[in-house]
């Protein structure tokens, strides 16, 4: 994470836990021309708008007066979502056994996407049983891994 994500989880995750919520991830990005702060965050019997709502009017007054982002933003709370991106260790940890989508950055085997069960995580290496047998994957071929929702 940069030190401005940083500096807005420290700000913002004492709030989120006294909601009953967990902060999953903060995000500072540009989309057309507009950035946007997104704090995005979790809990055991799933995220309700109640619970974003909540936290967005707590959070709100605050980041306005520790003003940590000299630029004017568009400031969001969600869910993480169900097909959250793992990133942390801790991530990986608590969805070992679970069904994942990960993406590379160049094809492995004539591929850039694997879907499978992750079943190892190892100084950001990840070990995944697909379909075609267990396949492990380097960290720096990896560009993303999220959580998969078949429906």
């Amino acid at each position: 994470m940069s030190k401005l994500t940083d500096r807005i989880s420290e700000i913002a995750r004492p709030i989120i836990e006294e909601e009953g919520c967990r902060l999953w991830d903060v995000e500072y990005v540009q989309e057309a021309g507009t950035r946007y702060l997104r704090v995005y965050i979790d809990k055991d019997d799933g995220v309700a708008i109640d619970d974003c709502e909540r936290i967005s009017r707590r959070l709100d007054p605050i980041l306005d007066e520790e003003d940590p982002i000299a630029e004017s933003y568009v400031f969001e709370v969600g869910s993480a979502g169900a097909d959250r991106v793992l990133k942390r260790p801790s991530d990986f940890e608590h969805f070992m056994g679970s069904e994942i989508e990960l993406s590379l950055y160049r094809p492995v085997e004539g591929s850039k996407r694997y879907i499978g069960t992750l079943t190892g995580y190892s100084d950001g290496n990840v070990l995944v049983n697909t379909a075609a047998g267990s396949l492990s994957f380097k960290k720096d071929d990896i560009a993303q891994v999220r959580l998969y929702v078949s429906f």
